[in-house]
């Protein structure tokens, strides 16, 4: 019983390979060449802005990115490293080293195979919109804030500061140590990176900036003697593949990291199905989401093993490849083949890229994280939903994403649960004759029903879910009516749900009842409600006669 409801390891790859074809495998593999290009510059610059070697980088978005492609659960998914694990990784390699990241990474991959094989991949469709908007917009604030330097070849004494108000604390007192020549090389890979698409739309703009901004590079340092720092002024570059090794997890380690691990996994999974469900809406092919979570996880699980960093889900990536006519998960197998032959073959070549060409792509990057347009759309929701977003930016921004995000979830928990009681109404029914357009029990109008109540009997009517959040509102109408009446019938048609605090509340409210000489009877109870009720004993508190299927029983109940 208990395996039949654990998730089956079905990935996609495996379901489309039994009716691929030649015209499949072409379009593949010109998507998946594509899409290698396009990853080649984006895997250097997030490994390097990660505080890892631009190896690394195109490591993860190997291992990964072959990984996710052949065992996740969507056709088109392109994964690797992405501009949202910046700061994570960077933090975590602060306080634990490389060493305690490879470990997080590890347990993240651990906990997402959980979530997938337990089919809790819609559980992450629960977590509210602004939050996701929030973090995100947050994140490209603060990636954005770290190329400042790079941008504009800042020398600054001592380094950067961590924080993001010190951090543009610093940048501003230096700013007049700018190099005019890098800064005309990143803001000239910007300005390319836009155009291109004007140019062609299937040549990655990021691509192009680097080769020509590579060769700028050069022809200043040989030609005019002006130097432009690059990645191979920083980095001694290796382009051989690192030997597998398993990071050693002891319980001492590990109960440290579990936090980042998780956040990292939750970061993950928010990516890697926002992603997919994107992909969804083009393609027509609705993916796995527990199985690209089994699938996630497993990819983060051996990137650590081969030197590499966190890795999900690339909105970007996966759009690359569906605009040139990725078809199956192949296209994101040979877009990791195409990058491993970049690796061997071509790497020493990047140590000639400026790093104010890199922060270029990240100030791109962080632009088309930013979702501005988004941000300006829910401006116009409630104040509540505005409330979660900014706070979420706010807290991302100035302290980092695992307290936005815990802040975020519990505030907007909490926000869901004022809604749900506001929409919870209680009312008395004192009228002779009560019209109620919601009703359907008049033979001659269905839209209307008239009531007669009697003498020394009052109704009242929940209209909405009988939870602890309008759990009190019920005892205090009670409480406002003056006169005790010799009955009282609670109507319950339209409650589709009560919880524990609801039913301790209204058991409380029939034994004080009962006290005061006061006869409940309950109206109208839907079958799952009432099945709760007699489980927790109210045949007993009230007696079988008062629980009334209608409210025309119940009043004749009312007057025997």
């Amino acid at each position: 019983m208990v395996k039949s409801r654990l998730f089956s390891f079905k990935p996609e790859l495996f379901k489309t390979l039994s009716t691929y074809n030649k015209q499949k495998f072409s379009a593949d593999v010109m998507a998946g060449i594509i899409v290698g290009i396009v990853a080649l510059p984006l895997a250097i610059a997030f490994g390097i802005a990660s505080g890892v070697t631009p190896e690394k980088g195109i490591i993860t978005a190997i291992v990964a990115g072959f990984a996710i492609s052949a065992l996740g659960g969507s056709r088109v998914q392109i994964g690797g490293p992405t501009g949202a694990f910046i700061i994570i990784i960077y933090g975590i390699i602060q306080q634990y080293g490389l060493e305690g990241l490879a470990i997080a990474t590890v347990l993240a991959g651990i906990f997402l195979i959980l979530l997938g094989t337990f089919r809790l991949g819609t559980i992450i469709s629960y977590i509210p919109y602004p939050i996701v908007v929030g973090f995100t917009s947050g994140i490209a604030l603060t990636i954005f804030t770290t190329q400042i330097k790079d941008l504009f070849g800042l020398t600054i004494e001592g380094g950067v500061p961590a924080d993001f108000i010190s951090k543009w604390g610093v940048y501003i007192q230096n700013f007049g140590t700018f190099d005019l020549a890098t800064t005309l090389v990143g803001i000239l890979s910007v300005a390319i990176i836009f155009c291109t698409p004007i140019i062609s739309k299937k040549i990655p703009g990021a691509f192009v900036a680097i080769i020509i901004m590579t060769i700028v590079g050069v022809v200043l340092t040989e030609y005019f003697g002006i130097h432009v720092d690059t990645i191979g002024d920083r980095f001694k570059i290796d382009p051989s593949m690192p030997e597998p090794n398993v990071p050693l997890l002891t319980w001492e380690k590990a109960k440290g990291l579990v936090q980042p691990a998780i956040t990292i996994a939750v970061l993950g999974a928010i990516e890697s199905l926002l992603s997919a469900t994107v992909a969804d809406g083009i393609i027509g092919h609705k993916h796995n989401s527990n199985q690209e979570l089994i699938g996630q996880g497993i990819a983060n699980v051996l990137s650590p093993i081969f030197g590499g960093i966190p890795a999900t889900g690339a909105i970007a990536r996966t759009m690359t490849n569906i605009n040139n006519g990725g078809k199956t998960p192949v296209a994101g197998l040979i877009h990791a083949v195409v990058l491993l032959l970049i690796y061997f073959f071509l790497m020493p070549l990047a140590a000639y890229i400026p790093m104010a060409c890199l922060a270029g792509v990240l100030v791109v990057v962080s632009y088309n994280m930013s979702g501005w347009r988004t941000v300006k759309q829910l401006m116009k929701n409630p104040k509540s939903d505005i409330t979660v977003l900014w706070l979420t930016f706010i807290l991302t921004v100035i302290f980092d994403l695992t307290i936005a995000i815990e802040v975020g979830l519990i505030l907007a928990c909490l926000l869901c649960m004022r809604r749900m009681a506001e929409t919870t109404q209680v009312r008395v029914l004192t009228d002779q004759d009560d019209i109620d357009p919601n009703a359907e029990t008049d033979i001659n109008n269905p839209n209307l029903e008239h009531l007669t109540i009697p003498r020394d009997v009052e109704v009242y009517e929940i209209n909405g879910p009988y939870f602890f959040g309008m759990a009190s509102k019920f005892e205090d109408m009670m409480n406002r009516m003056k006169q005790r009446p010799k009955v009282r019938i609670i109507r319950m048609r339209k409650v589709p749900f009560i919880d524990s605090t609801g039913m301790h509340n209204l058991q409380n409210l029939i034994e004080m009842s009962h006290r005061n000489g006061i006869r409940v009877i309950l109206s109208g109870v839907n079958e799952k409600v009432h099945e709760v009720l007699l489980k927790n004993g109210f045949r007993e508190l009230l007696g079988e006669e008062n629980i009334c299927p209608n409210i025309n029983k119940a009043l004749q109940v009312a007057t025997e």
